[in-house]
């Protein structure tokens, strides 16, 4: 069998000659899968500086796996631009999965996934100002309208998050 670059070809192979129409954005996106790259394949992103202690133990899964990974801190409150834009170009920058933690409503995990095709897991997160002990954040993650899915971990589990994108990753070959 032929190896993935021979199947898909290189970016320099599928370009448009002059006068073609340039590459849809499936083919686009075919053309990056078969390119080495040293780019993170896992995007952790979270709601608050004080989450990272936490969100980091995501990081660690994946790292002793191998696999790059990068974390950022982003409100789905305060800075929804940043979210959207993060997330609509995540699969064009390397990433395969994105790991969203986040407490009291956890509209981050829900807004990732409304601005990308890539799957998204939730972190339900505890949060001092919280009145419901962390329930408020696992209903805010499991509860999604329909055609916007988050998969969901349980209560500050990033751990199993982490473990669930080594699996997302492994079964997309």
């Amino acid at each position: 069998m032929a190896d993935a670059e021979e199947e898909r070809g290189t970016a320099a192979e599928t370009a448009p000659a002059p006068g073609e129409l340039p590459l849809t954005e499936n083919e686009a996106e075919h053309a990056l899968d078969g390119m080495e790259t040293d780019a993170p394949r896992v995007g952790i992103i979270m709601g608050s500086k004080s989450d990272w202690d936490t969100m980091q133990k995501a990081g660690d899964v994946l790292e002793e796996a191998g696999v790059r990974y990068e974390m950022r801190v982003m409100s789905a409150h305060r800075d929804p631009e940043l979210v959207a834009d993060y997330c609509k170009n995540a699969q064009m920058r390397g990433l395969r999965v994105i790991i969203a933690g986040a407490g009291l409503s956890a509209a981050l995990p829900g807004v990732a996934a409304a601005h990308t095709k890539l799957p998204v897991v939730g972190v339900p997160l505890t949060s001092s100002l919280s009145a419901a002990g962390g329930l408020d954040a696992i209903l805010s993650v499991v509860q999604m309208p329909p055609g916007v899915p988050v998969a969901a971990v349980g209560l500050d589990n990033p751990k199993n998050a982490g473990h669930l994108a080594l699996r997302i990753l492994g079964s997309a070959g």
